[in-house]
């Protein structure tokens, strides 16, 4: 027998090939969701990766898992986007470039167009990052309104309610005119002016909000997290 059969397979090697399954997966479920969107089956994802679903699921035990490994870069993004938005001399501007952004992103990818109105636990680092775009996003709010820019009632919570607006546009428009989304944004961004200043009916809670992408999640069967009140 050849000597080469006797020679244990060694740690460092099995966390190497481990590693090189993990980033296939990750690159794998990113291709698929962002065709197929969050429920794509997780066995087109493990076929895309070459490995087998048992494989899949040793390293993501869980749908939501593999979603927030898949998105990460996405939400980076997103935070990125926010950031650099505060960055325009006119608060105005910068506001309307940051929300274009983001609906141009959900329409390009079908699962980052659900990802950014949920709710998600499975990373630490998805967290971080959501609280980074958060912060940067309420600062871009206060300096548009100050400026006397943004009507004054606008609220955070009308940035998501805005994004599941537009991600029901999106999934509903994507094949047979899949520049629709642009004209929503449009008459949001009009309908957001300091001008437009006529009464509106409450805006959603934060908890109302919150409870809502976990609905989102759940509906994708992504979600472990747990409403609240």
């Amino acid at each position: 027998m050849d000597a080469a059969q006797h020679t244990p397979i060694t740690g460092r090697a099995l966390r190497a090939d481990a590693q090189r399954n993990r980033q296939r997966i990750v690159e794998a479920a990113r291709a698929v969701f962002a065709e197929q969107g969050l429920d794509a089956p997780l066995e087109d994802i493990a076929d895309r990766a070459g490995v087998g679903i048992a494989t899949l699921y040793r390293r993501f035990p869980t749908r939501e898992e593999l979603v927030m490994a898949a998105f990460e870069a996405k939400l980076l993004e997103h935070a990125t986007a926010a950031e650099e938005a505060l960055e325009s001399s006119d608060p105005w501007i910068g506001f309307c470039r940051y929300v274009e952004r983001i609906c141009e992103m959900q329409a390009a990818d079908r699962g980052f167009t659900d990802v950014i109105i949920m709710a998600l636990s499975a990373s630490e680092e998805a967290k971080r990052l959501r609280d980074r775009a958060y912060r940067s996003t309420v600062e871009l709010i206060r300096r548009a309104q100050e400026a006397g820019a943004l009507r004054e009632d606008f609220v955070p919570e009308d940035i998501p309610l805005l994004l599941m607006a537009n991600a029901g546009v999106v999934s509903a428009s994507r094949d047979a005119a899949p520049h629709a989304w642009r004209r929503l944004v449009a008459y949001m961004l009009e309908a957001f002016g300091a001008d437009r200043s006529g009464p509106l009916p409450a805006a959603p809670t934060p908890a109302q909000t919150y409870r809502a992408m976990i609905s989102n999640a759940s509906a994708k069967g992504v979600c472990s997290v747990q409403a609240k009140g």
